[in-house]
């Protein structure tokens, strides 16, 4: 599950910041995305609708990594 929600954050992600999708990975920051609240809003709402789960937008925003959002989507959706 964490590789997929990890491909869905790097797949919006791309998107929003209007990067080339291969150069991100779960060691990509978001602070060197320049990330606005309404960057990680649409990211939060974009997680929702496509799993089907609440992602709290407080808690996500203080993953640092990729990888560490992924690890927190990942958990909420074994709950």
């Amino acid at each position: 599950m964490r590789e997929e929600v990890l491909a869905k954050i790097i797949e919006k992600a791309s998107k929003i910041w209007g990067a080339d999708a291969s150069t991100l990975n779960e060691d990509t920051e978001f602070a060197s995305m320049n990330p606005k609240s309404a960057h990680y809003s649409q990211m939060t709402t974009f997680l929702e609708d496509e799993f089907d789960a609440e992602v709290p937008y407080m808690n996500f925003k203080r993953c640092a990594t990729f990888g560490e959002a992924a690890d927190y989507v990942a958990e909420l959706l074994d709950e």
